[in-house]
């Protein structure tokens, strides 16, 4: 930033600068100043802005079909951007068009300041990840084989996408100007903003905050051409497999990518931060949730029920998300699968039940227990919260201000009827889709309305959770659920109510953290407004082209059985996204989780998880000088490990490690060290890893270029998939007598 500019900011902000913020994270990191004269809807903003969501919207969907999907995160266009749009400001001329009239503008506003670059971020925002929705056009054109058009998909795409920027308008101003929500994620960027623009004098002996961003880049980019492609092992290192290479129970021991991963790490930041985030930007309280209910899982409740062979454990792996037969084979779904793509009773009856591997069974349960525990939770901890959160919807209560909350008063709102026209708007394309292709899409017109209920009923609460642990309780297997009892036999409609019940209230909590970071960073509420719906329309065109083009073009996609075995093409994501579907909307919950199911004693965990906070509550009175128990979060805790799978114990160990290092460690012994460099840290091992992992791509991985020796052996545990039980055989195990 340039000294004039902060020299304004510090004058436009006397008297605000000792105030505290309540929560010491924010404090040591959010700056309390604002320039509100500084240009913000730029040149430079509109034209990186759009060109980088074009990019990764189609470089992230590309790649979500391949089988190693590769997801480029927003932080790589962060740092980029940043030469580029100091180039512009020095080359670009500064003229003024139009001079003297209402329509003047200028290319060139002066430098490239910080609140642009926030902006263009927002838009680069809009583009990472993917658009949950692809996940049906796939399952309908792919494995369905059902005809589907250009236009419902693209209406499909969108509405799931817009939906949420409802439910976010509705509850921003609880979620986003209260103090008490602080969205940890979100200070990690906010640190990497200020690392990248404020002039700050360097120490002797010292480093820049810059300096050392550049530093754990460089050094990330480097390193991971290990991990990435010379010596895979660092991905899952299982040494604990070493010492006996021909048993099966050591390797489910030590197994991190098949087992319990006791001893098991990953020194590879992907491994590290694939499923829960940066562990740098955990809360120390919710990282403890999180390793509580993580050892109780794997190294508690996953060997009892095996070795104790709770649902014929034995005949299945220890730790699998594939679905099975009763002597462990795995399940033929096509042979149950009847006309108009509904289930076919008779040929069900005949084939035999679906089975999960007992530690499958057991995190749908830990699911059921912790929604159960939301709802008593919240009801118990944050009731005021809601209270005031509904309050304000419903009777337009203001909500008590912070110091960044009064700062931002002096931009123009945005209207609640802006937010209150995209969500009419979207739920009557969604119901015009309903309606008008009943036959493809399965999902009646009331069937969205329920949806819509239960992602307006569960925002709210969750926002809370997510914005103050930074982690997020996800609602598909509520929706999935639902749906599955009330309207069996139907998976297209199944995936329709789940992503219009769960996705759409995800998308509103991604939007919301984007309007804290806004909030953060004192971005005019308008402009925000204005980049993330221009964002997010560019980015569902293009993700909808991208993936209609390879849908069209490269042969037998998705098609594991007529593709090659080393094909790049296999949709991982895409295939548990159809077994899901199968699983709830095909066979439907009555005949897993139901009275003619296998699992039905399984939905004794709602009643547990509902008792569980209760127990955390009473013990809070019971002991109030006990501080460590006002800490214990159970909805956090039990749904420790909602990413397992696809996640795996090394993900969680290795996490964990870290998460305890920077969060309690350097966080309690070195308060200024953790202040300065923690999320700049987190930043640079992002920026660093996502180059190299692009370039290592696109440069040998995709021209299969490999290289073989026993480094690359990831995880070196074949036995830890084996079953255990007498008489079951699978390809590679041996025979168990």
């Amino acid at each position: 930033m340039e000294e004039t500019q902060v020299k304004k900011m510090k004058l436009s902000n006397e008297g605000v600068d000792n105030e505290e913020c309540p929560i010491k994270e924010v404090e040591m990191t959010v700056p309390k100043t604002d320039d509100p004269t500084m240009p913000v809807l730029t040149f430079r903003m509109w034209l990186l802005g759009i060109t980088s969501c074009v990019l990764l919207s189609f470089v992230n969907q590309f790649f979500w079909y391949r089988t190693e999907p590769l997801t480029i995160s927003s932080t790589a266009v962060q740092i980029a951007v940043v030469p580029i749009g100091h180039l512009m400001a020095k080359t670009i001329t500064n003229r003024v068009f139009f001079e003297g009239t209402r329509w003047a503008f200028t290319l060139n506003p002066g430098p490239f300041n910080i609140k642009e670059h926030v902006l263009i971020t927002i838009f680069a925002n809009a583009g990472a990840g993917t658009v949950y929705a692809t996940h049906i056009l796939s399952a309908v054109k792919l494995y369905y084989k059902r005809p589907l058009d250009f236009f419902p998909a693209l209406l499909i795409m969108a509405t799931t996408q817009m939906l949420g920027f409802g439910w976010a308008g509705i509850f921003r101003n609880h979620l986003v100007d209260s103090a008490e929500m602080w969205w940890p994620g979100s200070l990690v960027q906010v640190s990497l903003f200020r690392a990248l623009h404020e002039k700050e004098a360097r120490s002797k002996g010292g480093t820049t905050r810059i300096q050392f961003f550049l530093i754990a880049l460089v050094c990330s980019f480097a390193y991971y051409i290990f991990p990435g492609y010379l010596f895979q092992m660092l991905t899952s290192f299982s040494w604990i497999c070493w010492l006996a290479p021909k048993s099966i129970l050591v390797q489910q021991l030590g197994s991190g990518m098949h087992g319990l991963g006791i001893g098991a790490i990953g020194f590879d930041w992907t491994t590290i931060s694939s499923y829960l985030g940066s562990p740098l930007a955990s809360p120390w309280f919710a990282t403890a949730n999180i390793a509580v209910g993580f050892v109780l899982v794997m190294y508690l409740m996953t060997p009892l029920t095996y070795w104790y062979n709770v649902y014929n454990a034995k005949n299945f792996p220890i730790f699998s998300s594939d679905l099975f037969t009763h002597n462990g084979t795995n399940y033929n779904t096509s042979a149950v699968i009847g006309a108009h793509f509904q289930l076919d009773y008779p040929a069900y009856n005949q084939y035999g039940k679906l089975h999960l591997s007992t530690f499958f069974a057991m995190t749908y349960g830990l699911g059921f227990a912790a929604l159960g525990s939301i709802f008593v939770h919240v009801s118990l901890f944050h009731s005021r919260e809601v209270l005031n959160g509904f309050r304000e919807v419903l009777c337009g209560q203001a909500k008590k201000s912070d110091v960044h909350t009064r700062l931002m008063k002096k931009y123009k709102q945005v209207p609640m009827w802006w937010f209150l026209v995209v969500l009419v708007v979207n739920m009557a394309l969604i119901i015009f889709v309903c309606e008008h292709y009943l036959e493809t899409f399965q999902l009646p017109w009331w069937g969205a309305l329920i949806a819509f209920f239960i992602a307006f009923i569960f925002t709210l609460p969750i926002g809370i959770i997510v914005a103050t642990t930074n982690q997020q309780p996800g609602l598909n297997i509520i929706t999935e659920y639902v749906w599955g009892y009330v309207f069996p036999g139907r998976p297209v409609a199944n995936m329709l109510f789940k992503v219009f019940g769960y996705i759409s209230m995800t998308q509103a909590l991604s939007f919301v953290y984007d309007f804290k970071l806004g909030h953060y960073m004192k971005i005019p509420p308008r402009a925000m407004f204005m980049a993330q719906m221009l964002g997010t329309f560019i980015a569902i065109i293009i993700y909808t082209i991208t993936a209609w083009w390879l849908m069209d073009t490269v042969p037998n996609l998705c098609d594991t059985s007529l593709l090659p075995h080393n094909s790049p093409w296999k949709c991982p994501q895409d295939r548990v996204f159809y077994a899901a579907s199968v699983i709830w909307g095909l066979i439907a919950p009555k005949r897993i989780f139901g009275p003619l199911g296998v699992y039905n004693n399984v939905n004794w965990f709602f009643l547990g998880g509902a008792l569980a906070p209760i127990l955390a509550w009473l013990a809070q009175k019971i002991f109030p000088k006990q501080k460590w128990i006002s800490h214990i979060h159970m909805p956090v805790l039990l749904s420790a490990t909602a990413m397992m799978p696809p996640a795996t114990s090394v993900n969680y160990t290795s996490w964990l490690i870290l998460a305890f290092l920077s969060g309690y460690v350097v966080y309690k012994r070195c308060p200024h060290l953790w202040q300065r460099y923690n999320y700049v840290l987190s930043g640079g091992l992002d920026a660093g890893t996502a180059f190299i992992a692009v370039l290592l791509f696109l440069s040998i991985q995709s021209n299969r270029i490999s290289v073989d020796w026993w480094g690359n052996n990831v995880d070196g545990c074949p036995l830890a998939s084996c079953p255990t039980a007498k008489g079951v055989l699978a390809e590679g195990c041996p025979a168990i007598s």
